[in-house]
């Protein structure tokens, strides 16, 4: 008997949203969990509620030497006790690759990602789904699938999750409508404020603050949560002073742990957000959404998902800048967006 379908990619947290597209689709073809292996500390809250995984292993780094990494260590132990199995490998690297073969996964097990033609315009869930669907050279049972069914990513809140969501905003006042903006993302808040400036995705602090504004105009009743990571704190004070501090808009990068994230997303009137990985989540989770893009083309990075979702900018290719788009622009995107009737339920 083989051991349960693997599937390999290491990746920021919207690849680990894109990503569940690929674990419905193998499941199902399988009929059986996958098991995963991948690395960073959103992975866990983001694929730990997914109902196809099995079991998740994480490696902290695959490019410190393999002598002084224990968690290397460790999937070696682990893929060497787990056997032979169906292999989805969708990282590129050649470090994983030889954790791999370490671990005894053999090359005739393995379907890899193709990087050939990755420049072409396909959205990763689309292109996951197509890999999904290929067998490796060692053939193993598989069941007929339609894949067009689950070619959405998916994520997963839980009740307590809702609960703890629910007795936050209680705790901070924040009864009414939410509606959340994500001005940052893991490459701007590294950079400080000068570099960040010059950063495709960056839209000034006075573009966020006419937004909020506008929201705030048209749902009185509304509260503004500016997103992020601890990190972000002053790029999100800078917008909450050029907003005059309304006490309608609360700098939350402090106070967003993913699970309680997804639980917001999930209940939200909407939400704006740069390209970056809580606009995937939102996607996955029905929230009504407006993307803004910078250099990266919205036909490979676009998030797809079951609610309304409006893709603004990218249109100049690697010239693309979010810093082109006006606050008008950006105000009647979202004025555009369906009312959400009901939150949705994993």
């Amino acid at each position: 008997m083989s051991a349960p379908p693997l599937i390999v990619r290491c990746g920021a947290f919207g690849d680990m949203v894109m990503l569940t597209t690929l674990m419905r689709v193998v499941s199902a073809r399988y009929g059986s969990p996958v098991d995963v292996v991948s690395s960073g500390g959103w992975t866990p809250p983001v694929l730990q509620r997914e109902p196809t995984l099995g079991h998740l292993q994480m490696v902290t780094s695959r490019k410190t030497p393999y002598l002084l990494c224990p968690s290397q260590w460790a999937l070696v132990r682990w893929l060497r006790a787990r056997g032979r199995g169906p292999v989805y490998l969708g990282d590129t690297d050649p470090e994983m690759r030889a954790l791999l073969a370490r671990g005894g996964v053999r090359e005739e097990d393995i379907v890899a990602r193709d990087p050939a033609g990755e420049d072409a315009p396909v959205l990763w869930p689309d292109r996951w789904l197509a890999m999904g669907m290929r067998d490796p050279v060692a053939r193993y049972p598989v069941r007929d699938v339609d894949p067009v069914p689950l070619r959405l990513p998916r994520l997963v809140v839980r009740d307590e999750e809702r609960a703890e969501a629910a007795e936050w905003l209680s705790s901070r006042g924040l009864a009414g409508p939410l509606v959340l903006l994500q001005p940052g993302n893991k490459r701007t808040h590294k950079r400080g404020r000068l570099l960040t400036a010059d950063h495709p995705k960056h839209w000034d602090a006075a573009n966020w603050a006419a937004l909020a504004q506008a929201v705030l105009a048209d749902l009185p009743d509304a509260h503004v949560l500016l997103c992020g990571s601890p990190p972000e704190h002053p790029l999100l004070e800078d917008i909450h002073a050029a907003a005059g501090r309304h006490p309608r808009v609360l700098n939350a990068a402090r106070d967003l742990p993913i699970p309680r994230l997804l639980a917001l997303l999930e209940r939200a009137h909407s939400m704006v957000s740069v390209d970056t990985g809580p606009a995937h989540a939102a996607a996955a989770l029905g929230c009504p959404l407006v993307v803004l893009f910078g250099a990266a083309s919205p036909d490979k990075w676009r998030p797809i998902g079951p609610g309304p979702i409006a893709v603004l900018g990218g249109t100049r290719g690697p010239a693309s800048r979010v810093a082109d788009l006006s606050p008008p622009e950006v105000i009647a995107a979202w004025r555009s967006l369906p009312a959400r009737e009901a939150p949705a339920r994993g």
